[in-house]
């Protein structure tokens, strides 16, 4: 079976406690876990069901409140739990070689003129700050009850990596805007450097 990061987040949840997937997506949106995973309701339901059908997860029970729909509740089981221990270690440990649009775009940038390189990547530094902003305040929001650390280190991570390509695209801006890194058309042939917005 193919265990998708989606997968092992279902896992971990329920390896924290039994619960019902609507309470799950509740959960990983307030922790800010859809910035790790894609999270879409009928992805987690469906995905579910599939540990359910493994045997990674099994029914504890369902419940209705009021109108509402019935909620199924989920535990994890043993076969579970040995599997999400096993993806996270080897996770952990082993690089994946992980295919994201970015370097692609970066590959094939020479297919643009320089100015609109370099405005790209300015509105990209605008949106990550943004990001930048907002693992802040969720680390602001873990900190101040004092949540260990072990639980929301991931942050630390990902701020440092949003960080790193921040400087990377402001410094490679400055040398597209200096000719530093001289820029080529779609045809091979130097362009003139990018102007100064």
């Amino acid at each position: 079976m193919t265990v998708t990061p989606l997968a092992i987040t279902v896992l971990a949840l329920l390896n924290e406690r039994d619960m019902h997937p609507y309470e799950m997506v509740q959960l990983l949106r307030q922790r800010h876990r859809d910035r790790l995973v894609k999270l879409r309701p009928g992805s987690l339901y469906h995905t579910v069901a599939r540990l359910d059908r493994d045997e990674l997860v099994t029914v504890i029970g369902t419940d209705r409140d009021g109108n509402r729909p019935e909620r199924t509740t989920y535990t994890i089981t043993d076969t579970g739990r040995g599997t999400l221990t096993a993806h996270v270690t080897e996770m952990l440990g082993t690089p994946a070689r992980e295919y994201p649009q970015f370097p692609l775009a970066l590959a094939e940038a020479h297919n643009l003129d320089g100015d609109t390189v370099a405005r790209l990547l300015l509105e990209r530094i605008a949106l990550l700050e943004h990001d930048l902003d907002t693992l802040d305040a969720y680390r602001a929001a873990v900190v101040a009850p004092g949540k260990p650390r072990a639980f929301w280190f991931h942050v630390d991570y990902q701020r440092a990596m949003t960080r790193t390509e921040i400087d990377w695209l402001l410094a490679t801006v400055d040398e597209l805007r200096s000719g530093a890194l001289p820029w080529v058309g779609s045809d091979g042939c130097p362009t003139p450097a990018p102007q100064q917005t």
